[in-house]
């Protein structure tokens, strides 16, 4: 079987291109661009900021269905459809997160497409990059060194040890770290307390990164970051401790966007990485505005699911870039709507129209979700070889009876030309007069905007708070924070917080654990269902299956 990695290491030895032609197809000097190696590069400060400035192009989000063991290929398609977009002359280019090594080495993959639509050098852009996933969890576990050391030296600013609200962080799923004690043997070695890791992505770092449009935005948002609280409850901040700027040093490289390109040689901007599920979900704003300033279009993803990354990005992260999208692309496949159609993954082979239509809710409340906004939609149907016509067509109808087109697409083994037609179709409806609807308004409360997210986005009925979430709603009006949007942490596999429950689920209560103010990335997340925030590594990790030989060629790696 040929896989993706196969297909990247052929394609890389003869036909990738040095960074530094890429970088001039979108008018970039070698000035403006900071090579890594010979098909890397980071983006100039000058650059970066020069590029926010100029006219953008139009902004297409690709999203999707809640992801199944089926699997969907958002990334896939998007890198196709960025390359599909050229071939007709669109001048499209690409914006991506960058892969954890979470997942990389965990069950999910990498975030670098596959087949014949991938961005590439694939092993460096899932492994190590260009250090960003690295300085950011350096910078993360400073600061909680730094909190640590102020216990240890007299405390001044007189945090209650027991609200401390950092944690420390780590870029690979470790279930043994969410909980641990610190400061164990004795007064040298600091004040014990209870402590826990997150998985780097999930930080108020990475978030930052991804929000903040400059170095000094970057550091002023760090500076807001809620450490945690003293003794009679008032918020500490960055700012108090007086390290903002040497947290903000760690990550003066890292916020400069990655310059890559796709097998088709597509200028792909690769930049942070946070989880839809537990964080927002989306690339930088620096290299979707790259994107914009170098491209007639722009193709960028949202993470997981778009009642997740689709909604956060319509939310959150849009207006942060001031560009909301001109079109959105929902990938789904028809095993996997079979699968929410109760169907067995070890049948999925096997035609069944009757399930398709079952599980077509599934990816009916998505659309119906995103045309609520206002924003042209239409549907990529991710092919696989034992998709039967008759479910094409069916499915095609499906979608057709609630307004939006359906495009069958096979970038996985065609490249650009496999999604020709759903590119004809998505440089059309970008030109399309559109009537933005927002969600909900940050002067509604914390209690609307999640009543509001709820019900309208995931089909929720009610939706109850715990006691320790009553508290942190009473310290967020307390402190004034109620005027922030709502991140919400919940399951990618459902549209509930259950993630067993399959299909477009109603009635249902959402249930909210906690809720946690990020005013340094300008958002409360709320906590949902049994959502964690350090991921633990499956009976069989990826991990088990990778080698490297002695002249460096991996293998393993998808």
């Amino acid at each position: 079987m040929t896989t993706d990695l196969a297909i990247a290491q052929e394609n890389e030895q003869h036909e990738i291109k040095p960074i530094t032609e890429i970088a001039q197809q979108v008018g970039l000097s070698a000035d403006d661009i900071e090579v890594y190696g010979k098909y890397k590069a980071k983006l100039s400060y000058a650059a970066m900021n020069r590029l926010q400035q100029q006219k953008q192009g139009k902004l297409v989000l690709v999203t999707s269905i809640n992801p199944t063991p089926a699997g969907e290929g958002k990334s896939t398609v998007t890198i196709g459809l960025g390359d599909a977009l050229n071939m007709i002359g669109k001048k499209a280019t690409i914006a991506l997160r960058e892969p954890s090594l979470g997942p990389v080495m965990g069950i999910k993959g990498g975030a670098t497409g596959g087949g014949y639509a991938q961005a590439v050098p694939m092993e460096d852009i899932n492994l190590h990059f260009t250090g960003d996933m690295h300085a950011l969890t350096t910078a993360n576990d400073t600061l909680a060194a730094l909190i640590d050391n102020h216990l240890q030296q007299g405390n001044e600013l007189n945090i209650d040890p027991r609200r401390i609200q950092w944690k420390r962080a780590l870029d690979i799923n470790d279930r043994a770290l969410r909980n641990v004690v610190i400061g164990l043997g004795g007064h040298a070695n600091g004040i014990p307390r209870e402590d826990g890791f997150d998985i780097t992505v999930a930080s108020e770092l990475m978030a930052i990164l991804c929000l903040a449009d400059s170095l000094a935005d970057m550091k002023e948002r760090i500076g807001r970051i809620v450490i945690g609280y003293t003794y009679d409850r008032k918020p500490v901040t960055v700012a108090d401790l007086g390290v903002a700027g040497a947290i903000t040093m760690l990550l003066k490289d890292a916020i400069k966007p990655n310059l890559v390109q796709s097998l088709a040689h597509t200028p792909t901007f690769i930049h942070g990485g946070p989880f839809a599920n537990i964080a927002h979900g989306a690339n930088s704003i620096l290299a979707t505005r790259a994107a914009l300033g170098t491209g007639k279009i722009a193709v960028t993803e949202a993470g997981f699911g778009a009642d997740l990354g689709g909604e956060k990005f319509m939310d959150i992260t849009a207006p942060a870039i001031g560009h909301l999208p001109d079109a959105v692309v929902i990938v789904a496949t028809i095993r996997a709507l079979k699968y929410n159609g109760g169907v067995k993954l070890a049948d999925l082979k096997t035609p069944d129209v009757a399930a398709l239509k079952l599980g077509y809710v599934n990816l009916q409340k998505h659309i119906q979700n995103m045309q609520r906004y206002g924003r042209p939609v239409t549907v990529a149907i991710n092919v696989f070889t034992q998709d039967s016509q008759d479910e094409i067509q069916t499915l095609q109808d499906l979608c057709a009876a609630d307004g939006v087109k359906a495009y069958p697409t096979t970038v996985w083994a065609d490249g650009g030309a496999g999604a020709k037609a759903l590119a004809e179709h998505v440089a059309q409806i970008v030109n399309a007069p559109t009537d933005f609807k927002p969600l909900y308004t940050n002067s509604d409360t914390v209690e609307e905007k999640l009543a509001t997210i709820a019900r309208t986005i995931y089909g929720a009925k009610d939706v109850a708070y715990t006691g320790e979430a009553k508290r942190d709603l009473r310290q967020i009006k307390r402190n004034g924070w109620t005027g922030l949007p709502i991140c919400v942490a919940k399951t990618q596999y459902s549209l509930s917080d259950n993630a067993k429950v399959l299909g477009a689920p109603s009635g249902f209560t959402l249930h909210v654990r906690n809720l946690v103010p990020k005013t340094g990335a300008g958002f409360i997340v709320a906590m949902t269902g049994d959502i964690l925030t350090m991921p633990g590594l499956p009976k069989h990790p990826a991990a088990m299956d990778m080698d490297v030989d002695e002249n460096g060629k991996i293998t393993g790696l998808f």
